[in-house]
């Protein structure tokens, strides 16, 4: 059994979020899956972005906020899961008084590289006629 235990995953932080990485893409095995714990305290609005091939799933662990997804924003709170499909702009903010935490999945893979830089807002749209 392969595992990264939350406290030994490399940490990165981008625009007030605190991402644990923990499987990037090609580590313990995986092919096909990345898999982040994302930290965003109070007051923080993550910059809309995409991932072009990557369709992605954000659970939320604690915490509440709202995550905006082609230009639809609603509210999250524990338990609740939001699929964001390739290639559409979303972002997750935070305006509570502490710490909304997600684990965010990604397929195919997406590298910690690919996460952090950035990628300009509008670049993209899901058009659910691409199916």
């Amino acid at each position: 059994m392969l595992v990264r235990h939350l406290a030994e995953a490399p940490t990165e932080e981008w625009h007030g979020l605190r991402t644990n990485i923990l499987m990037d893409a090609g580590e313990l095995g995986s092919r096909h899956l990345s898999v982040t714990w994302l930290e965003v305290p109070p007051g923080t609005d993550q910059e809309l972005h995409s991932h072009e091939e990557s369709e992605q799933v954000y659970v939320v662990c604690r915490g509440a906020g709202t995550m905006t997804v082609a230009g639809d924003t609603q509210g999250v709170t524990e338990g609740d899961l939001v699929m964001v499909p390739p290639a559409t702009d979303h972002s997750i903010a935070n305006g509570g008084d502490s710490d909304l935490c997600c684990v965010s999945v990604q397929s195919p893979a997406v590298t910690v590289s690919e996460v952090f830089a950035p990628t300009p807002a509008g670049a993209a749209e899901f058009d659910e006629e691409d199916i």
